[in-house]
């Protein structure tokens, strides 16, 4: 048999972490023994387990503990993380340690460091700067040649996403998604949060979808951009395009928001609509002519709240401030997420996706959506942090407006 020990620190019995690690081992034909075990005696009090895992081979080990390290597991070995260079600008050592989304420590010099810049699906690189060492995130189109990357399992350390004990939004929706609970519940934590984040100085991200203006939810997304609730914008091509459409044609997709019946030669609305962004050079330049005087992008403008608009294959025009490289389009969101404590995505599968592949596991993500498998399907790609409201994005923002206009003239 081949062995390794390992230990679990932190609130592991009332998260599952614990179980999780043992079924984990058992499932891959491994064994364990619990050499020490001292559980927490009360709710805020954290737990300590060590373990012997034994597996019938070295592969199968390295399996076990590969999988258990990334939910919070600790290999205890007296070594610091292996670093290998770049082998071209790219390029990650074949055997480098791919990241998750939790916060990720590594050993240097017997020292425990920080990594930043916490992002999963990236690999780790040491620098030193101004003769101190720093370790960070890195995706594989930025590295360079000769980068130091961090390889294997050894001197790897995950903080565990542990279960909030706190009665709120996110405890309350902790359960499987479904469209059976009570919406008003889940809005009114919502708004708890999202007034807390506010307090704190910290950011909320709205990643949008076009539901957002084919069902006119618009207008209460504008409404609760103007009162401060959300602080970046990530959406593509099409939710702007068609809140402009709106305020320049009072159409969606060309159907009449007002009457819902289809709009004389209404499908060419959109694409005059991003010509008409198009003719005065950008979303901004047609806000200041006076062209664009309502809507979501108008909104965003006026305040000057920072948006990104990322491009698909599909896109008509597209607005002049799209982004149509994919690669561009990440960077871009990465360099808004810094300060973000809560993310809201809504009616974007592919969007909510992508986004949720940029943010720690520490960022507070509710995913709404009138389909329960776009909440599933997100966090089965990694962001195992995220809550679902099932629900229709129209009710969930005309709700989420009210809800928000109330506590705010309660606190007056």
């Amino acid at each position: 048999m081949f062995e390794q020990k390992i230990e679990l620190r932190g609130h592991i019995v009332d998260s599952y972490i614990l179980p999780q690690v043992m079924d984990t081992i058992m499932d891959l034909g491994g064994n364990y023994e619990v050499e020490e075990f001292d559980l927490g005696r009360h709710k805020d009090e954290p737990s300590y387990c060590l373990m012997r895992v034994n597996a019938p081979s070295p592969s199968i080990l390295q399996e076990i503990l590969r999988l258990v390290q990334r939910v919070g597991v600790t290999i205890l070995e007296d070594r610091d993380c292996e670093f290998k260079p770049a082998p071209r600008d790219g390029v990650f050592p074949l055997d480098f340690y791919s990241t998750t989304n939790l916060q990720t420590f590594i050993r240097a010099k017997n020292q425990w460091l920080p990594v930043s810049k916490t992002e999963m699906d990236c690999g780790i690189v040491m620098r030193a700067i101004n003769g101190t060492q720093t370790a960070e995130c890195i995706p594989v189109t930025h590295v360079k040649k000769d980068e130091l990357i961090a390889v294997g399992h050894t001197g790897i350390r995950l903080e565990p996403m542990e279960r909030d004990r706190k009665r709120e939004v996110f405890a309350f929706m902790g359960s499987s998604v479904s469209s059976e609970r009570p919406k008003e519940l889940a809005i009114a934590g919502l708004v708890s949060e999202m007034r807390n984040a506010k307090a704190r100085n910290r950011k909320i991200l709205l990643v949008g979808g076009p539901a957002i203006a084919h069902t006119g939810a618009a207008r209460y997304l504008s409404k609760i951009i103007e009162m401060g609730y959300v602080d970046v914008l990530f959406a593509g091509n099409a939710l702007a395009t068609h809140d402009i459409e709106t305020a320049l044609f009072g159409t969606s997709l060309g159907i009449s928001l007002n009457t819902g019946l289809n709009e004389e030669e209404g499908h060419q609305h959109h694409i005059r609509a991003i010509n008409t962004i198009r003719y005065y050079g950008s979303i901004a330049a047609a806000v200041d002519e006076g062209v664009l005087q309502s809507g979501v992008m108008y909104t965003l403008v006026k305040k000057n709240i920072p948006f990104v608009l990322c491009g698909s294959i599909r896109d008509d025009g597209p607005l002049p401030e799209v982004i149509t490289d994919a690669l561009q389009g990440q960077d871009a969101m990465r360099s808004h997420i810094g300060n973000v404590d809560i993310a809201i995505m809504i009616s974007t599968m592919l969007h909510s996706i992508a986004v949720g592949n940029l943010l720690p596991a520490r960022v507070r993500t509710v995913c709404v959506d009138i389909n329960p498998s776009v909440v599933t399907k997100l966090a089965d790609r990694g962001s195992h942090q995220t809550l679902g409201i099932v629900t229709d994005v129209e009710s969930f923002l005309r709700e989420l407006q009210l809800q928000l206009e109330a506590a705010e003239a309660a606190a007056r």
